[in-house]
């Protein structure tokens, strides 16, 4: 062979090897347009069965009803994860072996000094910036605090913001202090820019969720965009109150962005804003609520904004960030902007101008019988693309797995609120599909750029959302505390822990709660939060001992008289709250349609066809029998060219690898506990690894764990 040529070989050889090694995955999502792509291909089609498990690394802090929905970084061969309580921590990305921890709650002492629980949130993820200069970075939030804390050992940057923290409190306007504000989803970086979208409560009176833009350096706030516009902004005229700007809540980018660096634009799913279920305070179509917005990421000024829903009363938030994709129309390369929604819908929209590509049809929808409610006439509708999750329950999609007297229940309570798509919150009840977990949800979707595929997990059940007339807590003035504590709790808590306090949905029973907490231990939850639940620092020393007499069943502050001199803000007071979350299901906690109950869908964005479609996930009691239902899912897929899929999030606690053409299953692995969050692939030394987190808990109310799973080729 002439040397000419082997010199050649040889050079495409080192090439091909500096490749392998540089495969990490060093980004949330994969990359800033978060395709959840990895380009590794050692695994493949033809060799996944042979996948074992390579390290486990155990936090050692899990507890019942923690979780871990973390989707870690692997940077120059280190993994760097968030434990169930939110500690940082840094491991060898090949061995599993530990390098450091970083544990807020025992460093922070200006936190702790308030009482912050560091519970009070749960991380999916965290930003890593390289600064040759001063040392690389990580940013993520704990509590109310977003940290900036050194790579290399795992302590806080002191000369970042106070002492190496920022509270997200601060730069909201208005008195943000006493509301529920952290950070779920990692920040994006931006050349020297650190960009934050906040988690905020979902009541009446919650902070705005205003996108600010950091200084990597110092933690000085460089631009901040008003979700909720303030006077001469854009989308200021579709709130029908003037002073909206000054005390309406939410409208929050709680799912994190996408960004198109080349072009310098940030692209925010802004989430609903409050009252979730009622939005007679808050009449108009509400922008930038419930909306893909387009802002230049050096400056945080508004480019475009296409909304998904107006006016949005079904807690319709886009749970996800946009994918960033490149799709062929008329043989033509078109830069695009995928959004999919709960409601099972997928928006593509012009990266440059937010139009959509294919035709979005306003449908009209009923009117609400709510006093006050006034809600938009019509709903986009996309066509070019079918739902990837069922939309409406008809009389024969009903669950007949269960026994004839259970089907006659789910069957008469479907003929009462059975309403159709976007039928309103009423008294009644009304039918709610995809329920308020999607549809898709906040692990979000993954992309293969070589092939225009992309691949959605999504859940395929129901809700009834049901709405009360709200009671005045003046009107008990001078009554019992017992009294003024039954509605302090509707007002409040009733929304997640349904009417009887016997739990709605996800959220648990606080029945016999009294047996946990004392009245003191209490009033520390109300005041920090735990977990999914908001603190509720907006109320007052009278109403918590009040909510603590109802909640603990306290006889002997029962009956002492209720005094309040407290004046609620009528903007913040609802006429009607929901009475919780509450999932339709059977009698025996099943849900109440027929399977899948969970999905796995591949649409190729480029005709608009699904590709393949298949159930995810099983009850071991069905599965038994041969019935494949599916499951809730938490947590998102990753696809790889080496033509796989891989994904954890399904309740039963299985890793599957499918063949990303067709669909077949190619593994099943049992993980220690449930892996509600998105795989990393990575490769150290040219050796491929797939790392799950298995924190099981959570809104699912599987075991908990602490385990981060890698697994490689023998």
């Amino acid at each position: 062979m002439p040397r000419q040529i082997i010199s050649y070989l040889l050079f495409f050889l080192l090439i091909a090897c500096r490749q392998k090694t540089s495969h990490q995955w060093e980004t949330y999502g994969g990359d800033k347009a978060q395709t959840h792509y990895s380009s590794s291909r050692q695994i493949d089609t033809g060799n996944v069965q042979q996948l074992t498990i390579a390290w486990a690394y155990h936090t050692k802090d899990a507890e019942e009803g923690t979780q871990i929905e973390v989707n870690p970084l692997v940077i120059d061969n280190i993994l760097y994860g968030v434990s169930p309580k939110l500690k940082l921590f840094a491991i060898d990305a090949a061995t599993g072996k530990e390098k450091w921890v970083f544990n807020p709650a025992v460093s922070a002492t200006r936190v702790a000094t308030e009482g912050e629980n560091f519970s009070v949130n749960v991380c999916r993820g965290i930003t890593y910036y390289k600064d040759a200069n001063n040392g690389d970075r990580i940013f993520y939030t704990a509590g109310s605090l977003l940290y900036c804390i050194g790579a290399e050992n795992g302590k806080p940057v002191l000369t970042f913001g106070n002492n190496g923290t920022i509270d997200l409190h601060d730069g909201l306007g208005r008195d943000a202090k006493r509301s529920y504000v952290t950070s779920t989803t990692p920040g994006m970086l931006y050349k020297d820019l650190l960009i934050v979208g906040t988690r905020v409560a979902e009541e009446a009176g919650a902070a705005p969720g205003h996108v600010r833009a950091y200084d990597v350096h110092s933690g000085k706030l460089r631009w901040i965009f008003h979700t909720i516009p303030y006077p001469g902004e854009t989308g200021y005229d579709s709130w029908a109150d003037s002073t909206s700007w000054q005390y309406a809540g939410g409208a929050n980018a709680w799912a994190g962005f996408s960004l198109d660096e080349k072009e310098g634009l940030l692209f925010a799913p802004v989430g609903s804003a409050t009252y979730d279920f009622y939005g007679g305070k808050r009449k108009g179509n509400n922008l930038f609520a419930n909306c893909v917005v387009a802002i230049d990421a050096a400056s945080g000024k508004y480019k475009w904004h296409y909304q998904l829903v107006h006016h949005d009363v079904w807690d319709r938030d886009p749970p996800t960030p946009p994918v960033l994709v490149e799709v062929m129309k008329e043989g033509k390369k078109i830069d695009a902007v995928c959004q999919l929604t709960k409601g099972g819908l997928l928006f593509l929209l012009d990266r440059k101008t937010g139009k959509p590509l294919y035709p979005v049809k306003e449908m009209p929808v009923a009117a609400s019988a709510l006093e006050g409610e006034q809600l938009s006439t019509t709903q986009p509708l996309p066509g070019f693309f079918e739902p990837f999750s069922r939309q409406l329950i008809t009389e024969k999609d009903l669950n007949t797995l269960v026994p004839d007297s259970s089907f006659a229940q789910i069957k008469k309570q479907w003929t009462s609120v059975n309403k159709g798509f976007y039928a309103p919150p009423s008294k009644e009840g009304s039918l709610l599909t995809p329920g308020t977990l999607g549809g898709a949800e906040w692990g979000g979707p993954a992309f293969d750029p070589s092939t225009g595929l992309l691949y959605i997990n999504a859940n395929e059940t129901s809700n009834i959302i049901t709405m009360v007339e709200a009671k005045k807590i003046q009107e008990v003035n001078g009554q019992t505390k017992l009294k003024a504590g039954k509605i302090i709790y509707e007002t409040f808590c009733m929304g997640c822990h349904g009417p009887d306090r016997k739990g709605s949905g996800v959220y648990p029973s606080l029945i016999g709660v009294q047996q946990k907490y004392t009245i003191d231990s209490f009033r520390i939850l109300i005041n920090s939060g735990r977990r999914m639940m908001p603190a509720f620092k907006q109320l007052s020393e009278e109403e918590k001992e009040a909510l603590a007499s109802y909640i603990l069943d306290i006889k002997n502050i029962q009956q002492q008289t209720y005094k309040s001199t407290i004046k609620t803000d009528e903007r913040y007071r609802m006429p009607y709250l929901a009475t919780g979350y509450n999932r339709f299901l059977t009698p025996e906690g099943y849900p109440a349609n027929m399977p899948p109950w969970g999905s796995l869908t591949a649409v190729n964005l480029n005709t608009g066809k699904t590709v393949w479609r298949d159930t995810l996930g099983d009850y071991p009691e069905f599965k038994a029998k041969g019935v494949h239902t599916g499951c809730d899912n938490f947590g998102g897929p990753v696809v790889t060219a080496g033509g796989l899929l891989f994904i954890a999030a399904t309740r039963d606690g299985m890793f599957r690898a499918y063949n990303k053409r067709t669909g077949q299953l190619l593994l099943e692995k049992t993980l220690p506990t449930a892996g509600f969050a998105t795989p990393a692939v990575y490769e150290v030394n040219g050796k491929q690894y797939i790392v799950i987190a298995c924190g099981g808990g959570g809104k699912a109310k599987t075991k908990s764990g602490d385990a981060y799973v890698a697994f490689a080729l023998p």
